[in-house]
């Protein structure tokens, strides 16, 4: 049998898992920071609950087979089983409700770059009863703000836009009954030229006049403060239109008063997120010096998230990063600092075989003391050993001969500068943590 692994599921080595282990700690540290709950849902659900909110490509998508009598789906968002959770447990939640999950899906997509049918999504969510304060909108975008800056990622800039408005725009033009559709070609708008784009709309059977206002709409440009003074000025009616605005002028307002730079949010009428659910504000992250990438963050405010299993209502906001996807563009481009195969920040070894009890020992207090160190074990010339030292990329090592033993010291070896001398127990590990 040929070991090989399927398509669509990504595999690393060492020294690529730690990196991608230590971005998910980050990215679930700050998740917390901002008082975000834990939450683990299975990967397998009933079928039909899975397939509640699904359709057209989505339900293509879905991994499903039957055990016994039961139809199982494997999960292919986190959200709609946090929207299961929620109409489960709504009775013993305390709202507003707010959670992050990080964890894998599966989607029965065709493989190809960037594209995974096993990945990670790393999502939070704020959910309340009956209404949502739009403060959550703005905390939203800071909690994309604060993940994107501790990870070190690359200049980037966060598209924000509220759905309202072009809802609003539509019933001003009294195209309104075909604003689904509408929504869903403009966000494509991006990915095919302006006057495929017009026919397009021409096929909805959209006269060619409101065609080019929509279009002049969208294609708004400017500072945040000058795409808001453009859209009063247009001078809209409609309840719809009014309300998106007021809501996005809070939005950006509230932004910039939970400390955001004001340079990584900017305005785009063209961002409105295809997927049906979303009601109010939407975003797209987006890298400045790499738009091949895609968005890399992405979400919004929905009215309901439990429709399809009670009758409550349960507005909420939330984002999603596809950390695997994320994870493969970065290291592709060399934009990830990968390290050595191993999380130790200590190697120790003997120079005779007859010190192993001493390296035993001081392995043992170097993790007591919250040092993540190990032992070279394998009998071998001092010289292999410190093959395998460089080979790892240990950043300390610790050496001990017949000085060593004889003396209650130890040799500490910078392997960064290459520097070394003898320390007692207590000042080596003083060293190490330094």
């Amino acid at each position: 049998m040929t070991a090989r692994t399927l398509q669509g599921f990504m595999e690393l080595l060492p020294e690529e898992q730690i990196v991608m282990e230590k971005m998910k700690a980050v990215i679930a540290h700050t998740y917390e920071l901002f008082g975000f709950a834990p939450l683990d849902t299975p990967v397998l659900e009933l079928a039909e609950v899975l397939l509640s909110k699904s359709g057209g490509d989505t339900e293509k998508q879905i991994y499903e087979f039957k055990k016994g009598d039961t139809d199982l789906a494997m999960r292919f968002d986190l959200t709609v089983p946090l929207a299961k959770y929620v109409a489960l447990y709504n009775n013993s939640l305390t709202f507003p409700f707010k959670r992050y999950q990080i964890g894998k899906v599966y989607r029965g997509e065709r493989p190809q770059k960037g594209r995974f049918r096993e990945f990670y999504q790393c999502d939070i969510d704020i959910i309340d009863r009956d209404e949502l304060n739009i403060v959550y909108d703005a905390e939203v975008l800071a909690v994309i703000y604060t993940v994107f800056n501790k990870l070190e990622l690359p200049a980037f800039k966060i598209y924000l836009n509220n759905r309202k408005l072009l809802s609003g725009f539509l019933e001003s033009l009294n195209i309104a009954d075909k604003t689904v559709d509408v929504l869903r070609l403009v966000d494509k708008i991006k990915k095919i030229p302006e006057e495929a784009f017009l026919g397009e709309l021409g096929d909805l059977g959209l006269p060619e006049d409101k065609n080019r206002k929509l279009l002049e709409f969208i294609k708004i440009k400017g500072s945040n403060s000058q795409i808001i003074a453009k859209l009063e000025d247009l001078k809209i009616e409609s309840e719809n239109y009014r309300s998106g605005l007021n809501e996005l002028k809070t939005v950006i307002s509230q932004a910039l008063n939970l400390g955001i730079n004001p340079d990584n949010i900017q305005i785009d009428l063209s961002i409105t997120r295809g997927l049906d659910y979303y009601t109010g504000t939407v975003y797209e992250t987006f890298f400045d010096e790499y738009p091949q990438f895609g968005s890399v963050c992405s979400g919004g405010r929905y009215d309901n998230l439990s429709s399809v299993f009670m009758d409550k209502k349960f507005p909420g906001v939330g984002i999603s990063i596809g950390l695997t996807r994320l994870f493969d563009q970065l290291r592709a481009n060399n934009l990830l600092k990968i390290g050595g195969p191993t999380p130790n920040k200590a190697l120790v070894i003997t120079q005779s075989p007859d010190f192993a009890d001493q390296a035993v020992h001081l392995c043992g207090i170097l993790r007591q003391n919250g040092i993540a160190a190990d032992i070279m074990l394998r009998d071998c010339k001092f010289k292999k050993k410190m093959e395998y030292a460089n080979k790892i990329k240990i950043p300390y090592l610790v050496i001990i001969g017949e000085e060593e033993a004889a003396s209650g010291t130890y040799t500490l070896k910078n392997m960064a500068t290459g520097e070394q001398n003898l320390f007692a127990p207590d000042e080596l590990i003083k060293q190490i943590r330094f």
